[in-house]
């Protein structure tokens, strides 16, 4: 039995990870973003295909999709998942500072994809920030936060933020 709220609390409060055994699968989906602000010489660089490192959005794209598919490996108490899905979107931010990353992860099964979409989001701007670093070392990475899942026991959720936000 775990603390209420704290599922990965025992009634001791010691950490555990939590049994997901005897839930029952459902289609599951969550979508995170994050944003990476950037000198806008670098931004056109990047968004030109003309960084000294090669397609960095692609790179990025690639980074973020690895990074999800090994998300049990790096945070200690998360299952490992079978994504059904994921796909990550890179583009100009809305004003236009730098770049908006958005994951979307999906799975059927007994846990939820929030912490994969999570680790694909940082990971992939971690990725921009590695790429293209010697142009702009002053880079600054975030927010990073959930806008939404479906499935699992309790329902839809959206960010109270991301009202009118298209994921």
């Amino acid at each position: 039995m775990s603390q209420p709220g704290l599922s990965h609390l025992n009634a001791a409060g010691q950490v555990h990870m939590v049994e997901v055994g005897d839930r029952p699968a459902s289609d599951r989906r969550a979508v995170a973003e994050g944003f990476i602000a950037m000198a806008p010489a670098v931004l056109a660089l990047v968004l030109e295909g003309r960084a000294a490192k090669g397609d960095v959005l692609a790179v990025a794209r690639v980074a973020a999709i690895q990074a999800a598919k090994r998300t049990w490996e790096l945070i200690p108490l998360c299952h490992p998942i079978a994504l059904t899905g994921l796909e990550v979107l890179i583009e100009p931010a809305a004003d236009g500072s730098g770049l908006r990353l958005v994951a979307s992860a999906r799975t059927s099964g007994p846990t939820g994809v929030e912490m994969e979409a999570l680790t694909a989001v940082q990971v992939g701007l971690l990725t921009l920030y590695d790429m293209v670093k010697s142009a702009d070392p002053a880079m600054t990475i975030g927010p990073v936060r959930l806008l939404e899942k479906t499935g699992g026991r309790h329902g839809p959720w959206r960010h109270p933020g991301a009202v009118g936000e298209r994921a």
